[in-house]
Protein backbone atom coordinates (compact mmCIF):
# COMPACT_ATOMS: atom_id res chain seq x y z
CA UNK A 1 0.00 0.00 0.00
CA UNK A 2 1.52 3.28 -1.11
CA UNK A 3 0.80 6.76 0.23
CA UNK A 4 0.55 9.78 -1.96
CA UNK A 5 2.18 13.09 -1.21
CA UNK A 6 -0.83 14.72 0.44
CA UNK A 7 -1.34 11.79 2.79
CA UNK A 8 2.31 11.86 3.80
CA UNK A 9 2.01 15.57 4.44
CA UNK A 10 -1.06 14.99 6.64
CA UNK A 11 0.74 12.28 8.65
CA UNK A 12 3.76 14.53 8.97
CA UNK A 13 1.58 17.39 10.19
CA UNK A 14 -0.15 15.14 12.73
CA UNK A 15 3.16 13.76 14.02
CA UNK A 16 4.62 17.25 14.18
CA UNK A 17 1.60 18.60 16.06
CA UNK A 18 1.64 15.66 18.47
CA UNK A 19 5.35 16.10 18.98
CA UNK A 20 4.91 19.77 19.81
CA UNK A 21 2.09 18.90 22.25
CA UNK A 22 4.24 16.28 23.90
CA UNK A 23 7.21 18.65 24.08
CA UNK A 24 5.11 21.43 25.58
CA UNK A 25 3.59 18.96 28.04
CA UNK A 26 7.07 17.97 29.23
CA UNK A 27 8.02 21.64 29.55
CA UNK A 28 4.84 22.41 31.48
CA UNK A 29 5.47 19.44 33.77
CA UNK A 30 9.03 20.51 34.55
CA UNK A 31 8.09 24.15 35.06
CA UNK A 32 4.97 23.22 37.02
CA UNK A 33 6.92 20.87 39.28
CA UNK A 34 9.46 23.57 40.10
CA UNK A 35 6.70 26.11 40.59
CA UNK A 36 4.88 23.79 42.99
CA UNK A 37 8.08 23.25 44.97
CA UNK A 38 8.63 27.02 45.09
CA UNK A 39 5.06 27.75 46.19
CA UNK A 40 5.15 25.04 48.86
CA UNK A 41 8.48 26.34 50.21
CA UNK A 42 7.19 29.92 50.28
CA UNK A 43 4.01 28.81 52.04
CA UNK A 44 6.00 26.79 54.57
CA UNK A 45 8.33 29.71 55.33
CA UNK A 46 5.37 32.06 55.62
CA UNK A 47 3.67 29.73 58.11
CA UNK A 48 6.89 29.51 60.12
CA UNK A 49 7.27 33.28 60.07
CA UNK A 50 3.73 33.84 61.35
CA UNK A 51 4.06 31.14 64.06
CA UNK A 52 1.42 28.83 62.63
CA UNK A 53 0.57 25.81 64.73
CA UNK A 54 3.02 23.02 63.91
CA UNK A 55 0.08 20.63 63.55
CA UNK A 56 -1.41 22.72 60.74
CA UNK A 57 2.00 23.02 59.11
CA UNK A 58 2.65 19.28 58.92
CA UNK A 59 -0.91 18.56 57.79
CA UNK A 60 -1.58 21.33 55.25
CA UNK A 61 1.73 21.31 53.35
CA UNK A 62 1.44 17.71 52.05
CA UNK A 63 -2.27 18.22 51.29
CA UNK A 64 -1.60 21.41 49.29
CA UNK A 65 1.28 19.76 47.43
CA UNK A 66 -0.96 16.84 46.45
CA UNK A 67 -3.73 19.16 45.29
CA UNK A 68 -1.34 21.21 43.14
CA UNK A 69 0.01 18.08 41.46
CA UNK A 70 -3.54 16.96 40.66
CA UNK A 71 -4.22 20.33 39.01
CA UNK A 72 -0.95 20.06 37.07
CA UNK A 73 -1.91 16.58 35.85
CA UNK A 74 -5.29 17.83 34.62
CA UNK A 75 -3.60 20.72 32.76
CA UNK A 76 -1.17 18.37 31.01
CA UNK A 77 -3.97 16.00 30.03
CA UNK A 78 -5.88 18.93 28.53
CA UNK A 79 -2.80 20.04 26.58
CA UNK A 80 -2.44 16.56 25.09
CA UNK A 81 -5.95 16.82 23.72
CA UNK A 82 -7.75 14.70 26.24
CA UNK A 83 -11.34 15.89 26.65
CA UNK A 84 -12.13 17.14 30.12
CA UNK A 85 -15.33 15.10 30.24
CA UNK A 86 -13.25 12.00 29.66
CA UNK A 87 -10.76 13.10 32.31
CA UNK A 88 -13.53 13.68 34.83
CA UNK A 89 -15.10 10.32 34.03
CA UNK A 90 -11.73 8.62 34.31
CA UNK A 91 -10.98 10.32 37.62
CA UNK A 92 -14.41 9.32 38.95
CA UNK A 93 -13.91 5.70 37.93
CA UNK A 94 -10.37 5.64 39.27
CA UNK A 95 -11.49 7.32 42.46
CA UNK A 96 -14.18 4.69 43.00
CA UNK A 97 -11.74 1.84 42.36
CA UNK A 98 -9.05 3.37 44.55
CA UNK A 99 -11.60 4.15 47.23
CA UNK A 100 -12.71 0.53 47.38
CA UNK A 101 -9.12 -0.71 47.42
CA UNK A 102 -7.90 1.82 49.95
CA UNK A 103 -10.74 2.09 52.42
CA UNK A 104 -8.30 2.10 55.31
CA UNK A 105 -6.26 4.94 53.83
CA UNK A 106 -9.39 7.00 53.19
CA UNK A 107 -10.47 6.38 56.77
CA UNK A 108 -7.05 7.62 57.90
CA UNK A 109 -7.48 10.71 55.71
CA UNK A 110 -10.90 11.41 57.23
CA UNK A 111 -9.42 10.83 60.68
CA UNK A 112 -6.66 13.35 59.96
CA UNK A 113 -9.23 15.94 58.90
CA UNK A 114 -11.22 15.32 62.10
CA UNK A 115 -8.11 15.65 64.24
CA UNK A 116 -7.21 18.97 62.61
CA UNK A 117 -10.80 20.24 62.88
CA UNK A 118 -11.51 19.19 66.48
CA UNK A 119 -7.92 19.66 67.77
CA UNK A 120 -7.93 17.10 70.62
CA UNK A 121 -4.15 17.49 70.66
CA UNK A 122 -1.40 19.30 68.81
CA UNK A 123 2.29 18.91 68.06
CA UNK A 124 4.27 18.97 71.30
CA UNK A 125 1.48 17.59 73.51
CA UNK A 126 2.14 14.54 75.68
CA UNK A 127 -0.70 12.09 75.13
CA UNK A 128 -1.75 8.55 75.88
CA UNK A 129 -3.58 7.00 72.94
CA UNK A 130 -3.88 3.74 71.00
CA UNK A 131 -1.94 1.93 73.71
CA UNK A 132 1.07 4.28 73.58
CA UNK A 133 2.27 7.28 75.59
CA UNK A 134 4.50 9.99 74.19
CA UNK A 135 4.91 13.41 72.63
CA UNK A 136 3.20 14.25 69.35
CA UNK A 137 5.88 14.99 66.73
CA UNK A 138 3.88 15.29 63.50
CA UNK A 139 0.26 15.10 62.39
CA UNK A 140 0.22 14.18 58.71
CA UNK A 141 -2.55 13.31 56.28
CA UNK A 142 -2.72 9.60 57.03
CA UNK A 143 -0.64 9.06 60.17
CA UNK A 144 0.40 10.75 63.40
CA UNK A 145 3.96 10.37 64.65
CA UNK A 146 4.51 10.00 68.39
CA UNK A 147 7.83 9.90 70.31
CA UNK A 148 7.82 7.76 73.45
CA UNK A 149 9.76 8.74 76.59
CA UNK A 150 12.44 6.16 75.71
CA UNK A 151 12.88 7.84 72.30
CA UNK A 152 11.01 5.35 70.13
CA UNK A 153 8.98 6.64 67.20
CA UNK A 154 5.44 5.27 66.94
CA UNK A 155 3.40 5.72 63.75
CA UNK A 156 -0.34 5.60 64.51
CA UNK A 157 -3.05 5.63 61.79
CA UNK A 158 -5.28 8.68 62.10
CA UNK A 159 -8.43 6.55 61.87
CA UNK A 160 -7.39 4.73 65.02
CA UNK A 161 -6.67 7.98 66.85
CA UNK A 162 -9.90 9.68 65.84
CA UNK A 163 -12.07 6.70 66.85
CA UNK A 164 -10.55 5.84 70.22
CA UNK A 165 -10.13 7.48 73.61
CA UNK A 166 -7.05 9.60 74.24
CA UNK A 167 -5.63 11.33 77.31
CA UNK A 168 -3.94 14.68 76.73
CA UNK A 169 -1.62 15.46 79.65
CA UNK A 170 -0.60 18.84 78.19
CA UNK A 171 -3.99 20.55 78.08
CA UNK A 172 -3.92 22.00 81.60
CA UNK A 173 -0.91 23.80 83.12
CA UNK A 174 -1.04 21.96 86.47
CA UNK A 175 -1.60 18.31 87.43
CA UNK A 176 -2.45 16.48 90.62
CA UNK A 177 0.11 13.98 91.86
CA UNK A 178 -1.33 11.14 93.96
CA UNK A 179 0.96 8.97 96.09
CA UNK A 180 0.31 6.33 98.75
CA UNK A 181 2.46 5.52 101.80
CA UNK A 182 2.01 2.82 104.42
CA UNK A 183 2.83 2.78 108.14
CA UNK A 184 2.27 0.28 110.92
CA UNK A 185 -0.94 0.28 112.95
CA UNK A 186 1.20 0.92 116.04
CA UNK A 187 2.60 4.20 114.63
CA UNK A 188 0.85 7.36 115.75
CA UNK A 189 -1.45 8.66 113.02
CA UNK A 190 -0.87 12.29 113.92
CA UNK A 191 2.90 11.86 113.81
CA UNK A 192 2.78 10.17 110.40
CA UNK A 193 0.50 12.83 108.92
CA UNK A 194 2.64 15.66 110.36
CA UNK A 195 5.76 14.10 108.87
CA UNK A 196 4.13 13.73 105.43
CA UNK A 197 2.81 17.30 105.63
CA UNK A 198 6.26 18.63 106.49
CA UNK A 199 7.88 16.82 103.55
CA UNK A 200 5.25 18.15 101.16
CA UNK A 201 5.39 21.75 102.42
CA UNK A 202 9.19 21.84 102.25
CA UNK A 203 9.31 20.80 98.60
CA UNK A 204 9.77 23.94 96.47
CA UNK A 205 7.89 22.55 93.45
CA UNK A 206 4.68 21.61 95.29
CA UNK A 207 2.01 24.27 94.73
CA UNK A 208 0.34 25.72 97.85
CA UNK A 209 -2.93 26.25 95.97
CA UNK A 210 -4.82 23.97 95.59
CA UNK A 211 -3.79 22.87 99.05
CA UNK A 212 -2.15 19.46 99.51
CA UNK A 213 -4.34 16.69 100.91
CA UNK A 214 -3.02 14.08 103.36
CA UNK A 215 -5.54 11.56 104.69
CA UNK A 216 -5.81 8.00 105.97
CA UNK A 217 -7.09 6.18 102.93
CA UNK A 218 -7.23 2.46 103.70
CA UNK A 219 -6.89 -0.12 106.44
CA UNK A 220 -4.52 -2.59 104.84
CA UNK A 221 -3.57 -6.11 105.80
CA UNK A 222 -0.32 -4.99 107.38
CA UNK A 223 -0.85 -1.31 108.22
CA UNK A 224 -2.58 1.97 107.44
CA UNK A 225 -2.34 3.48 103.98
CA UNK A 226 -2.00 7.27 103.73
CA UNK A 227 -3.05 9.15 100.60
CA UNK A 228 -0.91 12.16 99.66
CA UNK A 229 -2.33 14.39 96.91
CA UNK A 230 -0.46 17.49 95.79
CA UNK A 231 -0.66 19.83 92.79
CA UNK A 232 2.37 20.60 90.64
CA UNK A 233 3.28 22.31 87.40
CA UNK A 234 2.87 20.01 84.42
CA UNK A 235 6.58 19.84 83.71
CA UNK A 236 7.48 19.11 87.36
CA UNK A 237 5.25 16.03 87.72
CA UNK A 238 7.88 13.30 87.62
CA UNK A 239 10.50 15.32 89.48
CA UNK A 240 8.17 15.81 92.45
CA UNK A 241 6.99 12.19 92.24
CA UNK A 242 10.48 10.75 92.64
CA UNK A 243 11.57 13.38 95.18
CA UNK A 244 8.65 12.71 97.54
CA UNK A 245 9.12 8.95 97.38
CA UNK A 246 12.75 9.35 98.41
CA UNK A 247 12.29 12.06 101.03
CA UNK A 248 9.40 10.29 102.77
CA UNK A 249 11.44 7.10 103.14
CA UNK A 250 14.34 9.08 104.63
CA UNK A 251 12.04 10.88 107.07
CA UNK A 252 10.31 7.63 108.08
CA UNK A 253 13.68 6.04 108.86
CA UNK A 254 14.80 9.01 110.97
CA UNK A 255 11.51 9.03 112.90
CA UNK A 256 11.54 5.26 113.47
CA UNK A 257 8.42 4.70 111.39
CA UNK A 258 8.52 1.41 109.55
CA UNK A 259 6.82 0.72 106.25
CA UNK A 260 4.97 -2.59 106.76
CA UNK A 261 5.53 -5.46 104.38
CA UNK A 262 4.18 -8.93 103.98
CA UNK A 263 5.87 -11.49 106.21
CA UNK A 264 5.18 -14.98 107.43
CA UNK A 265 5.84 -16.42 110.89
CA UNK A 266 6.55 -20.16 110.93
CA UNK A 267 6.20 -22.05 114.21
CA UNK A 268 7.79 -25.49 114.35
CA UNK A 269 6.37 -27.89 116.90
CA UNK A 270 8.47 -30.83 118.00
CA UNK A 271 6.86 -34.26 117.81
CA UNK A 272 9.49 -36.18 119.71
CA UNK A 273 12.85 -36.09 121.42
CA UNK A 274 15.76 -35.03 119.30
Amino acid sequence: MSLNGSELQNIYAIVLASGWKLLWSVVVFIVGKRLIQYLVNVLGKSMDRHDFDESLHTFLIPAIRLGLYVILGIMIASMLGVEMASVIALLASAGLAVGLALQGSLANLAGGVLIMALRPFKVGDFVEAAGYSGTIEQIQIFHTYLRTPDNRRVIIPNAQLSNSSAINYSTNPIRRLSLTFSARYSDDIGQVKDLLRRVVQNHPLVLPDPAPQIVVGEHGDHGLTYFVRVWVERGDYWTVNFDLLEKVKIEFDQAGIEIPFAQMDVNVKGTGNM
